[in-house]
């Protein structure tokens, strides 16, 4: 069983600045950690691969640091890691991200099961994984929080709903996105950072997987940031003296002057 992981670095920091003039994360000079919800699909590949054998491979977009994200998850027993990263890709939505990604899958090839985490914690859009499915054309399956079962051609998973969960049976090849209980995520092992010292992240430009220019990066982004800005909170209270009936009476008044009972 061939897997292929997606995973995210992201600014270590709950502050998120952007760039005013392209409207993107500004991610030089932010320390980065993996996508929090990307560790749980690294643990649920590598636990796959205990059981039924095969590789795991990380595949990732992004600026050349993030290199060394790829050698910390090559350090818990991922078999190889890939790094779209070129400057055209810069700014791209979760649509070009998921087209760039499909590229790489294409050039890696060999996979029976693509996992991401379910979302990204610098965007909480979810879409990448099910625009990366289509993207290639497979089953997809998002929010699994269990598997249930692993036949030579198809997946059976436990998926969270709003009012409970249903039981997904899915054709391989086939992309699933994880929730955050779905395992406990390893820590790394002498052995394998060993390992993961002596190996090499693959760097893949555009050319190199012959990516559409007009499909990658801002070019490619249907959906882009117009505006960004704090919200501002302004408080104030009011204290209402008297009996309760005279402060109901005082309330009631006041919503309708602010017009907060529909009233003219």
């Amino acid at each position: 069983m061939n897997i292929i992981v997606c995973v995210k670095q992201v600014p270590d920091t709950t502050e998120v600045k952007m760039n005013p003039e392209t409207n993107t994360i500004i991610r030089e000079g932010v320390e980065s950690v993996v996508n929090p919800f990307d560790a749980f699909a690294i643990e649920e590949g590598l636990k796959i691969k205990d059981v039924y054998g095969g590789k795991v491979t990380a595949l990732s977009m992004g600026i050349p640091d993030a290199v060394q994200m790829l050698k910390e998850i090559l350090a818990l027993g991922v078999d190889d890691a890939v790094l779209l990263s070129d400057r055209k890709f810069a700014g791209a939505d979760s649509l070009a991200t998921a087209y760039a990604l499909s590229l790489g899958v294409k050039k890696i090839n060999d996979f029976d099961l693509i996992i991401c985490g379910k979302q990204a914690t610098d965007g909480d859009t979810a879409q990448v994984g099910p625009s990366l499915a289509e993207k290639l054309g497979i089953s997809h399956c998002t929010y699994v929080s269990h598997i249930e079962e692993i036949g030579s051609d198809y997946i059976r998973v436990k998926k969270l709903v709003d009012d409970g969960y249903e039981i997904i049976e899915l054709s391989l090849p086939a992309v699933i996105t994880v929730e955050k209980g779905i395992n406990r995520p390893r820590i790394p092992s002498i052995k394998h950072f060993k390992n993961a010292l002596e190996k090499e992240v693959l760097i893949w430009t555009t050319a190199d997987v012959a990516a559409d220019s007009q499909l990658i990066g801002l070019s490619g982004s249907p959906t882009q940031v117009v505006r960004t800005f704090i919200p501002q909170y302004n408080k104030e209270i009011q204290i209402l003296e008297g009996t309760p009936d005279q402060q109901a009476k005082d309330l009631m008044e006041k919503l309708a002057a602010e017009n907060f009972l529909g009233c003219e």
